[in-house]
């Protein structure tokens, strides 16, 4: 399995990162977060509430890097290329959701584009461009 096969899985991972910081340590307790998640979602603020927001972002951006990997795995473009488009969208996501913890909203929104061109690219590159 090639590095950017392994970074599809850390960015299916990485939104639940997320939700456990929404979630710890609150005083309601698991058994009542777990219980009604949409009520208890909607209820958050600050950083909670951020890290729920990085979460389902994070859960909206995977579906088309981890196309766009296998696109560019299938037709057999240049590993080196897929290998560090995908480790640099997983890093720049990482960096975008540390700017929405820390409500940085311009950094977060550079990181955010920075790592939409991380996906273009392997679309780039699988077209041989």
């Amino acid at each position: 399995m090639t590095i950017a096969m392994w970074c599809i899985l850390v960015a299916a991972l990485l939104p639940l990162v997320f939700t456990v910081i929404a979630k710890y340590g609150h005083e309601a307790g698991i058994r009542r977060l777990n219980r009604q998640p949409r009520v208890y979602q909607a209820e958050l603020s600050g950083y909670r509430a951020r890290a729920h927001w990085a979460h389902l972002n994070g859960i909206e951006a995977f579906p088309p890097f981890a196309a766009a990997v296998l696109v560019a795995q299938f037709v057999r473009a240049p590993q080196g290329w897929i290998d560090s488009l995908a480790i640099a969208f997983v890093a720049l996501r990482l960096i975008y959701s540390a700017f929405y913890l820390a409500d940085k909203p311009p950094l977060r929104s550079l990181t955010w584009f920075l790592a939409l061109g991380c996906v273009i690219g392997l679309y780039m590159v699988a077209a041989g461009v």
